[in-house]
């Protein structure tokens, strides 16, 4: 039952953005055709719809965004080997699951399902959680998943999914052991691929590698006039960052500066507590040869995370220690990514920890633990012990 209300809030919700958007087009004189573009000579897409019919226009951005990607291993077209797209599908709750990858999606289904009562198992290739966010966080996370009842295996081969009776078994390698887990379903959540079925007629496909397209810095394909952005090209594959690549592209074609810096993309996992990240890690920094200087808060001594009883979690800013420019931020904690926008404006404008502190923070309230991190960088926080002088 609690399922059923949620997806349809879902559907709600996402229905209700749509109408907005539709309303927007419509109100901007935006002209609409519903259907599947196909890109054939040049720059003329054809429209295969209730109608075929075929447009041609100056220019062309492609954004047909993604679709789950499906390991090559046996067992992943089994009916209870579901894809991220075919899990919102259930009617009900799994009595338990097995996530086949340790990235973003699974950490957020494996936080979702786990609260809804499944047992849920991941199986992670890498040597940690989230492998490409600060390990710290990852270790935190791990933690806090395994105290709700979420088992964790890294280091875990995924050899293949076979079914006994109405069970999925899934058998990895983890220590040079091969082992099983039994689940009722089975989510492969080992990330998404670009979105390319029939959007290129026979010969027309620009230069692509891997299955994306390649472009130029101007985000334009080996065929003029012709650009992609988002999912379907190499960089960070978040819904924000392919609207900031449209954004930035319909600029360029209006002749206009581009307003928004594409080399600072914010990453959020929405875990509970949340993560979110700016910018490079500490250990990304070192290995660059930079010089770094850090400053951490701990949110349980935050008074808004008190109220709301939210306080595990922390914030982490770094710094190059010489020029005191804010190089990257890290969070865990509530209302991280409402947060994080305020480090990648930072980092955007190359702005140094003395210049953010200028900022007065309201009490109480999340935000405060900024400041706190921002201070103990600079070896003057109050809410914090300070560190033991060398």
């Amino acid at each position: 039952m609690i399922l059923k209300k949620i997806l349809e809030y879902k559907e709600q919700t996402t229905g209700q953005l749509v109408q907005g958007v539709e309303q927007l087009l419509q109100a901007n004189g935006v002209t609409r055709y519903y259907g599947k573009g196909t890109l054939f000579e040049g720059k003329k897409v054809k429209i295969t719809g209730n109608e075929e019919q075929s447009v041609e226009a100056e220019n062309v951005i492609l954004a047909s965004g993604s679709k789950p990607l499906i390991l090559p291993i046996p067992g992943m077209d089994l009916p209870r080997v579901l894809t991220s797209d075919e899990l919102f599908k259930l009617k009900e709750v799994p009595k338990s699951l097995v996530i086949i990858g340790g990235g973003v999606i699974s950490v957020e289904f494996a936080t979702v399902y786990s609260a809804l009562g499944s047992k849920v198992t991941i199986l992670e290739a890498m040597s940690r959680l989230v492998p490409n966010m600060d390990k710290e966080i990852a270790q935190n996370l791990k933690l806090i998943l395994k105290k709700r009842g979420v088992e964790s295996h890294t280091s875990a081969a995924v050899q293949g999914v076979h079914m006994e009776g109405d069970t999925c078994v899934c058998t990895f390698v983890e220590k040079e052991k091969e082992q099983t887990v039994e689940a009722e379903y089975v989510l492969c959540a080992v990330g998404r691929c670009p979105n390319t079925d029939g959007l290129f007629a026979e010969g027309a496909a620009p230069d692509m590698e891997r299955g994306r397209v390649l472009v130029n810095d101007k985000f334009e394909s080996s065929i003029p006039g012709v650009y992609a952005i988002g999912d379907l090209i190499f960089g960070a594959q978040l819904a924000h960052a392919a609207s900031a690549q449209g954004i930035v592209v319909a600029e360029q074609l209006a002749g206009k500066e581009p307003s928004v810096n594409l080399d600072v993309v914010p990453g959020c996992v929405y875990t509970d507590p949340e993560i979110a990240s700016a910018g490079i890690t500490e250990d990304a920094a070192k290995e660059q040869g930079i010089k770094v200087k850090t400053g951490k808060f701990i949110m349980s001594a935050n008074g808004k995370s008190l109220i709301t009883k939210e306080e595990r979690g922390f914030i982490k800013i770094v710094a190059d220690e010489e020029t005191d420019v804010i190089l990257g931020a890290q969070m865990m904690c509530a209302r991280a990514t409402d947060m994080v926008g305020e480090f990648v404006t930072a980092i955007a404008n190359k702005m140094t920890v003395a210049q953010l502190l200028k900022g007065m923070r309201a009490h109480p309230t999340y935000n405060e633990g900024i400041g706190e991190a921002l201070e103990e960088a600079e070896g003057g926080a109050i809410h914090v012990v300070p560190k033991k002088k060398k």
